[in-house]
């Protein structure tokens, strides 16, 4: 597989209403059966960021996460999004990656928002989740980790696409749409942002930007601002792998190891 089609799905959220965004979402997804590969949902895509994990956590497997393995047998793509779920009795921030045979692999976000209240409700994950979809090697990660380059560092063996998922709010556009520029000339990976829409039950505003950049920083696809988009970018390995040939960047990376807490 030499090239990979990326859905991103800009909307807007129901203030937690987890069956009412699951039916919104179907009824999106249903014009992309059979066109693309990997289908993008923003963090928190079935309640909106909410941070009293206890009144709608999920057991894992629970009804959002067997919702996203009817939706990836239907549309023949994997699909990805994150919720809240209640695990031995912690909760998590946790992005599903469901294959369209019905097995997943998930990833827990690691960097919790603490000026928002997550730190306080949330138990950060520790592992980074590298997948493939072919011969292709993706980095899914979740919204504010988008800030910390150290945890997004492309390190051998090497990805080529990182994806952050989000609900990225409008006073902080600027950094958003910046730092996934940055993310994407720093690690010489195509990078995919995808950010919601609308107003959350905290009146905070998020008008998308959703992106997708290439391995140079241009942009090969950016939202309209504010509105609902669905749009689907092709990929080419090809072009990556070039690209890093010509100019070895990440070989002269300095080295370094993650400490955790």
């Amino acid at each position: 597989m030499s090239e990979l089609r990326i859905t991103t799905v800009q909307s807007n959220l129901e203030w937690i209403n987890p069956e009412s965004n699951r039916q919104a979402f179907a009824e999106r997804l249903k014009p992309l059966a059979g066109t693309t590969d990997l289908i993008l949902l923003p963090e928190m895509f079935s309640t909106g960021f909410y941070m009293d994990p206890a009144n709608l956590a999920e057991p894992f497997p629970g009804p959002t996460s067997l919702w996203m393995a009817e939706q990836a047998s239907i549309c023949q793509a994997v699909i990805a999004g994150s919720f809240i779920v209640e695990e031995r009795g912690s909760y998590f921030n946790r992005l599903v990656w469901m294959q369209p045979n019905g097995k997943s692999l998930h990833y827990d976000k690691h960097h919790l928002f603490g000026f928002g209240g997550e730190a306080a409700h949330f138990t950060a994950g520790a592992e980074r989740l590298i997948v493939r979809i072919g011969e292709w090697r993706i980095c899914p990660l979740i919204c504010y980790d988008l800030r910390f380059p150290v945890w997004s560092r492309n390190i051998v063996p090497y990805y080529d696409v990182l994806i952050y998922l989000a609900n990225w709010p409008s006073p902080r556009r600027t950094a958003w749409t910046k730092l996934l520029q940055a993310r994407a000339i720093e690690n010489q990976s195509y990078v995919v942002g995808v950010n919601r829409i609308g107003t959350d039950g905290n009146n905070l505003d998020y008008l998308g930007d959703s992106s997708v950049i290439d391995f140079q920083g241009d942009s090969l696809f950016t939202a309209p601002e504010g509105v609902e988009s669905i749009h689907t970018t092709v990929l080419s390995q090809e072009a990556v792998r070039t690209y890093r040939s010509r100019f070895p960047f990440l070989e002269s990376a300095d080295s370094f190891e993650v400490l955790r807490d």
